[in-house]
């Protein structure tokens, strides 16, 4: 392993979807023996086995949780959804405290049915993070807004592009509301360069007025863009190498903003929950060495 490598590779963290075939107890133990620091966990599988117990599995494991996904899915009209929407948001932020990650990934949500209204929905969502932030940093929890691929703005999310998080988080202290940065979402704008450069110099005020994180990126991520994309789109993202990101390119800019935490692997994709869990960790740190470092 090389100099540059080796401090790196020690920010891998394995998201689980990755090896969704896993358990939470298969996962630790195999990102533990694999020598990994961190795993990124999702709420439904820690609920299942239950919060307090994934907490001291994981801390047991010698591991710390990168983020949890996912809260969010701010945009509806109704007032009693958008009420529900909230309360579920802040058993979130309560779930993150708990396993001791400071960052809640938010996916917004996408269009209410028979809305065409984008920037309506996209102020719904700045509304709930003006009501979630402060609850979230009384528990040293960091909202982390992330924008996905335009494919999924209708149903799913109806922040887009980097810029788009960006104008919403800056309305908010730094050190309270972050963004996430996705290769598999983001590889394909022409401006997200400048944006990850925006992201670093915006990323200083707190809400105290003292100097804070460096950056407003709050969560990295990693896939790739394979086509062609399969029905539903969902489960499509790629293995490290195996499509059209520039891998490379996003963490040496994602670094030069000045992020320094996890850089995690999510993919969703059913080839690789059809293979052994330890097969595809290990490729994950081989295609990590060769396409990110």
């Amino acid at each position: 392993m090389t100099d540059t490598a080796a401090p790196l590779l020690s920010r891998l963290s394995l998201n689980q979807e990755t090896v969704r075939q896993w358990s939470l107890p298969e996962l630790a133990d195999g990102c533990a023996r694999a020598g990994l620091r961190g795993v990124g966990l999702w709420r439904a599988p820690v609920r299942a086995y239950g919060v307090a117990a994934a907490a001291r599995l994981v801390r047991d494991a010698g591991l710390a949780v990168s983020s949890l996904c996912r809260g969010g899915f701010f945009t509806a009209e109704d007032p009693g959804e958008r009420r529900a929407a909230l309360a579920d948001n802040r058993a979130a932020i309560d779930e993150a405290a708990a396993l001791g990650t400071t960052t809640l990934v938010l996916v917004s949500g996408g269009l209410p049915p028979g809305s065409r209204d984008l920037p309506g929905a996209r102020e719904r969502v700045a509304d709930a993070l003006a009501e979630l932030a402060p609850y979230a940093a009384e528990r040293g929890v960091r909202l982390a807004l992330e924008p996905l691929h335009p494919m999924y703005a209708a149903d799913r999310c109806v922040v887009s592009t980097l810029a788009q998080a960006l104008d919403l988080a800056e309305r908010f202290p730094a050190d309270r509301v972050g963004v996430v940065v996705d290769t598999y979402h983001l590889w394909w704008d022409d401006t997200v360069g400048a944006q990850l450069a925006r992201s670093g110099a915006a990323g200083t005020a707190t809400a105290t007025g003292a100097a804070g994180p460096p950056s407003r990126i709050a969560a990295f991520q990693l896939a790739d863009w394979v086509t062609p994309l399969p029905e539903g789109v969902l489960l499509g993202r790629g293995q490290l190498g195996d499509g059209a990101v520039d891998l490379r390119w996003f963490r040496e800019r994602v670094d030069a903003a000045g992020y320094r935490g996890p850089v995690e692997v999510e993919i969703f994709n059913p080839s690789l929950w059809s293979r052994d869990g330890a097969e595809v960790l290990a490729e994950v740190i081989a295609r990590f060495v060769r396409h990110v470092v």
